[in-house]
């Protein structure tokens, strides 16, 4: 498939969404104070773009904070497990519970004890993309081919070179596909804890907005946060297969 088509798909799909979202906000009776119409939240947009691009900012800060944290913590522990089976044991219960409770029953309590600075956002990202990264690094590295690891077996290799030189590369596309997913869940966690507590950030504006029923300030935060999100999906995608050459990549057809 060609560039323009797989930029051209999108674009259509999006024009199609809008003037659904056109249609109904003009001619749905729907009050502007529940649906803003795109042209009132393009107004929005740029009268408050001072606004959105200083809270754009901190809710990015958080988020980035938050995912290289995250990443570096799930591969330690996904290491460490694949090390230890005893590791493994004690912990992925307690990583699982992690994902059991709700973040936004933990998101008080990481504002209560970290405060309402950075802090507390960036605790709330990397519990959010922890899971996803631990759980597909330390697949692939229990996945490693047989063949592979009885080859350097037999040719001598001890327990930590199996690991950093064939385990461990043997399992970078299945990290990737962890990062790609933290990458697009990482803002998730910031702007949950933006809503519990903050004075900054996307998540914060939105909140205040909503209080004051400036709606189309609100769908205009929610835009540049769904604009930013997809632009630091596609960051990591393009570094990660620029990265990982050996790797084939399909495309949609």
């Amino acid at each position: 498939m060609t560039m323009a088509a797989r930029i051209g798909r999108p674009l259509i799909t999006l024009l199609g969404l809008v003037c659904v979202w056109w249609g109904i906000a003009r001619w749905g009776h729907v009050p502007p104070y529940l649906l803003p119409a795109p042209d009132a939240v393009g107004r929005a947009l740029w009268r408050q773009r001072a606004l959105l691009g200083d809270s754009a900012l901190t809710t990015l800060t958080e988020t980035l904070c938050g995912l290289a944290l995250g990443v570096c913590g799930g591969a330690v522990l996904a290491l460490l497990m694949a090390l230890s089976p005893g590791v493994r044991r004690w912990t992925m219960p307690l990583i699982l519970l992690s994902q059991a409770i709700p973040v936004f029953a933990l998101a008080p309590l990481l504002v209560l004890w970290f405060g309402f600075g950075m802090a507390s956002k960036i605790v709330m990202a990397v519990l959010v993309i922890f899971f996803p990264v631990t759980s597909a690094f330390s697949d692939g590295l229990r996945q490693t081919p047989p063949d592979w690891v009885d080859l350097a077996r037999t040719m001598g290799a001890s327990r930590w070179r199996l690991l950093f030189l064939v385990r461990l590369p043997a399992a970078l596309p299945a990290m990737a596909s962890g990062i790609r997913v933290a990458a697009a869940i990482a803002p998730i966690g910031a702007v949950v804890g933006e809503w519990v507590g903050a004075a900054s950030g996307l998540g914060f504006l939105m909140q205040t907005a909503n209080t004051r029923f400036e709606t189309d300030l609100m769908f205009a935060a929610l835009l540049v946060l769904a604009v930013m999100t997809i632009l630091l999906w596609w960051v990591v995608d393009l570094c990660l297969t620029r990265a990982l050459y050996w790797v084939p990549v399909q495309h949609a057809q």
